[in-house]
């Protein structure tokens, strides 16, 4: 069965009063074109086109996490993306990726990084996570879990530590993030939360110097 045309009218009808009140607001009659675009993108029901099973790092592989735990978004246009959150899954990678596929779990990060160094991405960094327990910080930020669990210091292995340096250097390039403490940041850190991750056995000294180097090499090679 077709739209009703009722329903497609009252849908133009919410765009032309959003971006009719948007030019009263800046005082003109012409918005410029990127900002129609964000506009756009934050009607109701109007979702970006996207290619099935596409990621955002190169080499990771697609598992889509359950929509019950995320939220569809147009990040950067919507909301601008300037921190790094690090988790750890208290648990095996397996039983990560069953948890985020579950729409009852009603929370997934937008990666998994393995103990063996293999990265899985189950949202796109375009959209809203449920992730840190603060809505804000899922807004503005991307979230990456790493199996294994915090008392174990064993479970974060060489692998996982060069794998996931590389992953969010990426993640800072494209969002120009810094490569410092204030930017990325261990769940424990965010603000309300009750969770302890990635714990003191996660060497940050380490991972800062890992990715300081990624961004380095990844500047070296692209001038």
């Amino acid at each position: 069965m077709g739209a009703r045309k009722g329903d497609s009218d009252r849908r133009i009808g919410r765009r032309a009063l959003l971006i009719g009140g948007a030019a009263a607001a800046v005082g003109t009659g012409v918005l410029a074109r990127d900002e129609l675009a964000r506009l756009y993108w934050r009607l109701p029901g109007v979702r970006r086109k996207r290619v099935k099973g596409a990621v955002d790092y190169t080499g990771a592989r697609w598992v889509a996490a359950s929509e019950a735990n995320f939220r569809w978004a147009d990040r950067p246009d919507d909301f601008g993306i300037d921190m790094v959150v690090v988790h750890v899954t208290q648990g095996d990678l397996a039983s990560a990726v069953k948890a985020f596929e579950d729409p009852g779990h009603k929370a997934a990060a937008h990666y998994i990084v393995g103990k063996d160094g293999h990265v899985t991405q189950m949202i796109r960094e375009l959209d809203v996570a449920y992730h840190a327990g603060n809505r804000a910080y899922n807004e503005r930020s991307v979230g990456i879990e790493h199996e294994g669990f915090v008392d174990r210091p064993q479970d974060f292995t060489d692998a996982m530590y060069a794998a996931s340096a590389l992953l969010t250097a990426a993640i800072c390039r494209r969002y120009d993030i810094p490569v410092d403490r204030e930017h990325i940041i261990g769940h424990v850190e965010v603000p309300g939360t009750d969770h302890t991750d990635p714990g003191e056995h996660w060497d940050w000294d380490r991972y800062l110097r890992l990715v300081q180097e990624a961004q380095k090499k990844a500047q070296t090679v692209s001038s």
